[in-house]
Order: C-alpha cells, then sequence, then structure tokens
C-alpha cells in the first residue's frame, strides 16, 4: 500500500503519454503553434510499462491515460493491452478530446479499455471553434457515439467558462442525462499558460443556472472522487470539480507521471522528480524509491482555495493530462 506524508492511501496514477495535442484550447495552451515540435525524449511504452508494474505491484489500482491528446500517440491499444494483460483488474481509464475516437474506440475496448472521460464543452460548432481554436465538433460528437457503439463507458468533462459557454450548461446536462453519462463541469484552473481574460463559473453559479430547471439536491460524494455530486429528482446524477473547495484535495489518492519519465506529486505544483534514469537502465529498486520520495514530498493541498485572489498554477496541463 502507498501513503504519502499525509496519511493519505494514494492508489490512481495519471500516465501521460505525451504532451502534443490537436487541439489549442484556451484554457490550456493557446499560444502554442500547430506547428510546434518540441524537443521531447519520451520513454518508450516498455519503460513507462515498468514503472506501472511497479505501481500496480505496490497497490496502484487504477490508472488514467491522459496526454496532451494521448490518441496521438501510436500504438496507443498496444501500451493499454500490455497493462491490461499484466493485471485486468486494473481500473484502466483514458481522457481524450474525442476527435480521432471514432477510429479507435473499438480497438480500445479490445485492448482492456474501461472507461473514458471525454471533453466536450459546447454543443455548438462556431463556440468549439473559438475554444479549440479549429472546427472539431463534429469528430467529437462521431467520437463519442462510436465509444458508446464499442461497449465503453463514457463520463463527458465540460470546463464551464463565463460568457462562452454558461449559456449551455443546461443543454449539455440534457445531452449528457439523454444517453445515460454523466457530465461533470468543471470549475476553471486558473493557470499561466491559459488566455488571460478566462473567467469561469464557480459551482454555486453552475447549480444555480441549472436549479432555474430542475430541483437539485446534493449527492454523497465517492472517496477519493474529485467531483461533487448532485442529484435531479429522476435520480440522475451529475458532478461538479470543484477545486477551489477547502476539501478538493483532503481525499486525494493521485499521482501523475509525464511522458518525458516525471513523477509529479500534485496537480497545481510544478514539484517533481524524474523516473527516466531507473526504468531505461531498468532499475525496479530505483523506480520504486523514486516512487516512495515522491510520496513524501506530496503536498497537503493546492493554492486554488484563496477565494477573491485567484491564484494561479505554472502548471502546462498539456503535460499532465489536468
Amino acid at each position: 500500500m502507498l501513503i504519502d506524508g499525509h496519511g493519505r492511501v494514494v492508489d490512481y496514477l495519471r500516465v501521460s503519454v505525451t504532451q502534443r495535442c490537436n487541439f489549442r484550447c484556451r484554457y490550456c495552451m493557446p499560444k502554442t503553434p500547430f506547428e510546434w515540435t518540441p524537443k521531447e525524449n519520451l520513454l518508450s511504452f516498455e519503460e513507462l510499462f515498468l514503472f506501472i508494474k511497479v505501481a500496480i505491484d505496490e497497490g496502484v489500482k487504477k490508472i488514467r491515460i491522459t496526454g496532451g491528446e494521448p490518441l496521438l500517440r501510436k500504438d496507443l491499444d498496444v501500451f493499454i493491452k500490455m497493462i491490461n494483460d499484466y493485471n485486468p483488474n486494473v481500473d484502466l481509464a483514458l481522457t481524450t478530446n474525442g476527435f480521432m475516437l471514432k477510429h479507435y474506440a473499438k480497438r480500445l475496448k479490445e485492448a482492456g479499455l474501461k472507461r473514458i472521460n471525454m471533453s466536450l464543452d459546447t454543443l455548438k460548432p462556431e463556440v468549439a471553434k473559438i475554444i479549440a481554436q479549429k472546427s472539431v465538433l463534429h469528430e467529437v460528437l462521431a467520437g463519442f457515439e462510436e465509444a458508446l457503439d464499442a461497449g465503453l463507458s463514457v463520463k463527458i468533462n465540460t470546463v464551464a467558462l463565463k460568457g462562452i459557454n454558461d449559456n449551455e450548461i443546461i443543454n449539455l446536462l440534457e445531452f449528457a442525462k439523454f444517453r445515460n453519462c454523466q457530465i461533470r463541469f468543471i470549475e476553471y484552473m486558473e493557470n499561466s499558460h491559459a488566455n488571460d481574460e478566462l473567467k469561469g463559473l464557480k459551482s454555486d453559479e453552475i447549480l444555480s443556472i441549472i436549479s432555474k430547471k430542475y430541483k437539485i439536491t446534493k449527492d454523497d460524494k465517492l472517496p477519493n472522487a474529485p467531483a461533487s455530486i448532485y442529484k435531479l429528482e429522476d435520480g440522475y446524477k451529475f458532478g461538479i470539480i470543484d477545486p477551489h473547495k477547502h476539501d478538493f484535495c483532503e481525499s486525494c489518492n493521485r499521482i501523475r507521471l509525464t511522458a518525458e519519465g516525471f513523477l509529479i506529486p500534485c496537480l497545481y505544483f510544478e514539484d517533481a522528480m524524474s523516473i527516466k534514469d531507473a526504468v531505461t537502465k531498468g532499475d525496479v529498486a530505483g523506480a520504486a524509491e523514486v516512487l516512495r520520495q515522491v510520496l513524501i514530498n506530496k503536498p497537503e493541498k493546492n493554492k486554488w482555495e484563496i477565494g477573491e485572489q485567484n491564484e494561479t498554477s505554472s502548471r502546462a496541463f498539456y503535460q499532465t493530462g489536468g
């Protein structure tokens, strides 16, 4: 069992397989040109897998593959199969923008993927183009339908932004509800890589919009889950991920691994240690030691919980998958 320096059990590993993305979303990496090719030194799938085996053996029960956009990494289904074959009981999930999903959903399911979290910030093509800075909605919706057809469990993630998609909150809720998918509205997390003018809706504002049409009750929050859960009168449940709340970090059970081999203890902070030397040498004991040290260094909480000060993180979410 993995325990951090504050007594929290850590059993969830998020693995970024690339920092590259085919979108330039305004809340993530809007200033990076599409033709940008970073000088990367990515770990191979075999090297990533060596560390993943260490993490599973030490108690990790849930693994989420992220990016950037993870479907840009060639043979991702092969990597997923490696993990699933090693331990089919691991809860194996993927976060994606959905643009390429229509081509890969079936292969991912057959490889052992269980669940997908898919970004969907709008149902309007023109708004999607504003957010992602390219025309994407048709392909995203096609990918969503293909994932459902393949038998994958799908959750929808929506970043709620003032003046951009705040008038679609109910439409997006009903879109997800009709398809029996949970939607999770995400409070915009202030970061130095996003557009300066962006303003996000806080959880109370999101609930106020929904309550104009529906009666809402708060449901029990699942242990370790980042989302607060709410229920409509007909039983449909939706979530709000609210990192500005004081209890967001209390039950954090997550660490993150980047494609370059940096093991990150907290989404907010830049602190990280590298497993690259260990895994490139096949040093299992060395990789395990880095893991233990990162857990000791894991902060108690982030700094988004600061009221009206709008504390900003320098974390590049496209490197960690959020």
